[in-house]
């Protein structure tokens, strides 16, 4: 399958992709592969917090469904271990188990699917694209002081 990239890549990153289906891993890497990302591959959820907590990544890809520690299970440890890079979950059964953003914990959720590789694609390079939440200046985080000051006439 060859993917049309463009002559200078927008976005080269060092993505982290889990699954336990070998033959799902290994497509998805040679897509993400002919993008000119950087893939870490790893077996299952365990694997991969072992490998997420000795390296950076821009963006982990996780399954669901997967023995020892599921896809959900690794996002809630990432997270509370301080992993801030963005999270897409992916799964056979996001649509009939209501799987959606809010409840995984992860930043987008693809369905497994036949048009898989194209919502994939454009997920990924939406949130490699996305600019990191700014700051509010710290004069704009003060609580406003309690008291109105009254002017002296």
């Amino acid at each position: 399958m060859s993917i049309g990239k463009s002559s200078t890549p927008q976005n080269k990153a060092t993505i982290l992709l889990v699954d336990d289906n070998k033959m799902g891993l290994a497509a998805r890497r040679v897509v993400l592969e002919e993008l000119c990302h950087s893939v870490v591959t790893a077996g299952n959820g365990l694997d991969a917090f072992g490998v997420a907590s000795g390296q950076s990544f821009a963006l982990l890809i996780t399954a669901w469904k997967m023995p020892k520690v599921d896809g959900i299970e690794l996002i809630r440890r990432l997270k509370e271990s301080g992993f801030s890079a963005p999270i897409i979950l992916l799964s056979g059964f996001a649509d009939n188990a209501g799987m959606r953003e809010d409840k995984t914990g992860a930043d987008a959720v693809v369905q497994k699917s036949a048009n898989e590789v194209q919502v994939l694609l454009s997920t990924v390079k939406r949130l490699l694209n996305r600019k990191p939440a700014r700051k509010m200046p710290a004069s704009q985080t003060k609580a406003p002081s309690a008291k109105p000051r009254n002017k002296a006439v």
